[in-house]
C-alpha cells in the first residue's frame, strides 16, 4: 500500500499537510482480516491433535468460531453503512472471545500445551486490538466501496 501526503493551501498563504490514509478496496486489504485468517490456520493446525472424541465437540466449535472472525469482517466490509460494518465487527469480536475461551478450555483439558496456548492467545489479543481500533475509527456515515 502506498501512503501519500496531501497539501492544502490555507487562507494565510501557508500549506497544511497531512497523511492520506490508503483506501480499502476489499476486505482482503484489512490487516485485521489478514491476521484473523492467520489465526484460523493456527487454530486448525493446533486442533489437529485433539482427541477423535472431540471431532464434533470442541474441535468443531473452536474451528467454527475461528472461521467466523474473518467471515464477519469480510461480510461487514461489504455492507453499505459503517453502522452495519460496526455490527459485523462486533460479531467478529464475539467470535474472537469464543475462540479465546475455547483455547483455555482445550488447555485445561490437556489438549493444548502451554506454548501453543500462549501463542494462540497472543494472536487473539493482537486481532482484538486491531479489531477494536477499527471499530473506533469507523465514521458515522456511509462508507464507499470500489466500483460504486
Amino acid at each position: 500500500m502506498n501512503i501519500t501526503f496531501w497539501r492544502l493551501p490555507t487562507a494565510h498563504g501557508r500549506e497544511m499537510q497531512g497523511l492520506a490514509r490508503p483506501i480499502v478496496q476489499s476486505y482482503r486489504d484489512l490487516v485485521v482480516w489478514k491476521k484473523s485468517m492467520a489465526l484460523v490456520l493456527d487454530v486448525y493446525r493446533c486442533s489437529q491433535t485433539f482427541p477423535k472424541t472431540e471431532t464434533y465437540g470442541l474441535t468443531s466449535q473452536l474451528r467454527r468460531a475461528a472461521v467466523s472472525i474473518p467471515s464477519n469482517i469480510a461480510e461487514g466490509q461489504a455492507r453499505i453503512t459503517s453502522g452495519e460494518f460496526r455490527q459485523f465487527l462486533g460479531n467478529a469480536r464475539g467470535s474472537l472471545m469464543e475462540v479465546e475461551t475455547q483455547i483455555l478450555i482445550a488447555q485445561d483439558l490437556g489438549y493444548l500445551g502451554q506454548p501453543e496456548t500462549k501463542t494462540l492467545l497472543a494472536v487473539t489479543a493482537e486481532v482484538g486490538r486491531i479489531l477494536n481500533g477499527l471499530l473506533v475509527s469507523l465514521p458515522n456515515r456511509r462508507i464507499s466501496f470500489a466500483g460504486h
